[in-house]
């Protein structure tokens, strides 16, 4: 396990995590700003500060899903580009996408189905993404 970690490219982990933040911040403003607002029952206010919590606890949760996808492509040996693809839509799909789907699934979330499509979709492509990078700067 150590050799795993120390065999990491953490700049690639650094830049993968950034951008993965940099999509989010422009996935859930920029482009579906007010759907998702909507989706979580919520009018969106012009002035409205976000919490520092709602700026760095996705910057963590990035960097922490950026590590663990930089272990399993040296534990699967992942080196070529289409086999980043496939394997950061695996986990974009299957892990990333899935959970969100299915955490929206409650009685708490006004607009599950469009919460579970914006959020979903962000992390289908912040998977891709997250992939692409890691394999490319291995």
């Amino acid at each position: 396990m150590f050799n795993m970690i120390s065999e990491i490219n953490w700049i690639a982990v650094l830049l993968a995590t950034i951008a993965n933040s940099l999509l989010g911040g422009f996935w859930f403003t920029a482009i579906w700003g007010k759907a998702y607002f909507s989706a979580l029952g919520k009018e969106r206010g012009k002035s409205e500060k976000p919490a520092p919590i709602f700026i760095f606890g996705p910057l963590v949760c990035g960097l922490i899903t950026t590590v663990a996808m930089a272990i399993l492509i040296y534990a699967f040996n992942i080196e070529s580009l289409s086999d980043a693809i496939i394997f950061g839509g695996i986990v974009g799909v299957g892990l990333l996408a899935s959970t969100t789907v299915n955490t929206a699934i409650n009685p708490n979330m006004p607009r599950p189905i469009l919460y579970g499509v914006i959020s979903g979709s962000y992390f289908i492509l912040a998977g891709l993404i997250i992939s692409l990078i890691l394999v490319a700067m291995k």
